[in-house]
């Protein structure tokens, strides 16, 4: 088996293996596709794997910037991993999303994330568990009530959105994301923006500090994105998805597990909420943390130990230390099993797993009694909890 980069002339094979994994594409499903993927091919984006000259799986490397406590950083989301319904069981797919894992480095990806059909393929090359997307289901009429003011756009200056507004976009997505210090969700480029934002069948609304992506479904109204600065905002954007009322009854959207609009409603109770899991590999660690932001609050140096057998330059004894917001891990001369810093006892020693679990804000407490976490002490795991504290999630699938 070969692993090489696709070309245009593999198109028609990866899309047959496609159906046959995900399903039927409409025509304009597939000619969205083909828009999608056609660029990213000569940038290495789109691995496939070959048993000679036929291809029996493929890979994907999506570019994405994710925001972590407020910082964008570069990741490579990895997606429509394909394998050929005959060639199952032969490790095609562990190859692919090894080889997709160092290509994400040779991208300058920092860290990676996926949708996991299955969690022991992903997890056994160095991913794991760190957020979701919730799908959450709202009333219209809850909505609608929640009003909008003024004349034209109302109070937030709402106005209609198309493919020349994807820069402003993508500055408006960042801008929202650090202001509230936001942990896991991710911005496509201008380039995708431009694509989405063309299709007749999707509708976008700006603001000065919002944006709104909807469509109609099934005769409700889907939310893929709402993001809002400010309360006129949330209120103008979510009044106007609920302005439709009187035909769609149910509006579902994915947002933020703390989104305000769930503070902004006059009822509620019982919240009808679906989650779908999505995982985080730590791709270049020293990186990673260097780019990541950090609670403003929060001081501690201590010694951590990480191992990572598909990189290797991910592994080794780490001297970690944040402050004032800012993160840095350095290769450490302390002796293996030594303290330092923050509590006494000995180093905290993670799997790669494990790092990129507590990186997304999963408790130590979790993460020692599921064996990712071991040594350290009580005073370490705090220091880290707060340093890393975060509820990570996404808005987006891919």
């Amino acid at each position: 088996m070969e692993i090489r980069d696709l070309t245009a002339a593999d198109l028609d094979a990866v899309l047959d293996d496609r159906r046959r994994a995900f399903g039927p594409l409409s025509s304009e499903g597939e000619r969205t596709w083909r828009e999608l993927v056609a660029p990213m091919l000569p940038e290495g984006r789109y691995l496939g794997a070959f048993d000679g000259p036929r291809l029996v799986g493929a890979a994907r490397i999506n570019p994405y910037l994710q925001w972590w406590h407020g910082r964008p950083l570069s990741m490579g989301g990895v997606s429509s991993v394909t394998v050929s319904p005959e060639d199952r069981g032969r490790g095609v797919g562990r190859a692919l999303v090894e080889a997709a894992v160092d290509r994400c480095a040779a991208l300058g990806h920092v860290v990676s994330a996926l949708y996991p059909a299955t969690t022991p393929l992903y997890r056994s090359v160095g991913y794991e568990h760190a957020g979701g997307m919730t799908r959450i289901t709202l009333p219209a009429e809850a909505l609608r009530t929640l009003g909008r003011t003024g004349g034209q756009g109302g109070a937030a200056g709402l106005r209609r959105a198309g493919p020349d507004d994807a820069a402003e976009l993508v500055a408006l997505i960042g801008g929202v994301h650090a202001a509230t210090r936001a942990s896991g969700p991710l911005c496509y480029d201008e380039r995708t923006w431009r694509l989405w934002l063309a299709d007749e069948d999707d509708h976008c609304y700006l603001a000065g500090d919002g944006f709104v992506f909807y469509r109609w479904s099934d005769g409700d109204i889907e939310v893929d994105n709402l993001l809002a600065g400010s309360e006129t905002t949330a209120r103008a954007l979510w009044s106007l998805v609920g302005s439709a009322s009187s035909v769609a009854k149910s509006v579902h959207a994915c947002v933020d597990p703390a989104d305000p609009v769930l503070w902004l409603l006059r009822e509620r109770s019982d919240d009808d909420v679906t989650v779908r899991r999505w995982m985080l590999r730590l791709i270049d660690l020293p990186a990673a943390v260097a780019g990541r932001g950090f609670p403003a609050g929060v001081s501690m140096e201590t010694l951590v130990e990480v191992t990572d057998l598909r990189r290797p330059g991910n592994s080794g004894a780490w001297t970690l230390s944040v402050a004032g917001g800012s993160g840095s891990v350095t290769p450490s001369r302390t002796p293996p099993g030594a303290g330092l810093g923050t509590g006494p006892g000995e180093a905290t020693r993670l799997t790669i797993g494990g790092a990129s679990a507590l990186f997304a804000g999963v408790p130590t407490a979790t993460l020692r009694r599921s064996g990712r976490l071991t040594g350290g002490s009580p005073e370490i795991d705090d220091a880290l909890d707060a340093a890393f504290a975060c509820a990570a999630y996404m808005i987006d699938a891919f």
